[in-house]
């Protein structure tokens, strides 16, 4: 983690991209390692928000290819787990999309939406919505925490 605070923004967007994919880690971390080091709050921002919407997004396109064997050998996700989330959110339309930023069964919602063939362009604004506002609890979390340190 430490190479990816040490590329500022870019370890940032990296670290996004990859715990929206195929890493179980926190890009927080990392985010908060660049905030700590005197990074940009927009920049940072940018980087998490973009790097983590395109992972998403990446998990939503392997789950419109509709081929288990890539999800299971790219993603790492129990295919019944993904067919109970998928028969879970089956009639809760495109904008469910909002929560693939919860950790844990995100990446399973963007899959099975995927796999729904669910419409793009609403999960794509809803998805960018909750992980941008993610970002910004988070971010806002790191600065009221250091204020209350310093």
């Amino acid at each position: 983690m430490e190479f990816l605070i040490e590329y500022g923004y870019v370890g940032v967007f990296i670290a996004s991209f990859l715990a929206a994919t195929v890493l179980p880690f926190s890009s927080e971390i990392v985010l908060t390692g660049v905030l700590l080091g005197g990074a940009s709050y927009w920049p940072c921002m940018i980087a998490a928000g973009t790097g983590n919407f395109l992972g998403g997004m990446t998990c939503y396109w392997l789950g419109m290819c509709g081929k288990t064997e890539w999800i299971k050998k790219y993603l790492r996700l129990d295919i019944n787990k993904l067919e109970r989330v998928r028969m879970r959110i089956k009639n809760k339309g495109s904008w469910i999309g909002f929560f693939v930023f919860l950790p844990g069964i995100g990446d399973f919602i963007a899959v099975a939406l995927g796999f729904m063939r669910a419409n793009v362009w609403i999960v794509a604004v809803s998805m960018l919505v909750g992980k941008v506002l993610r970002y910004w609890v988070w971010m806002e979390l790191v600065y009221k925490v250091q204020d209350i340190v310093k």
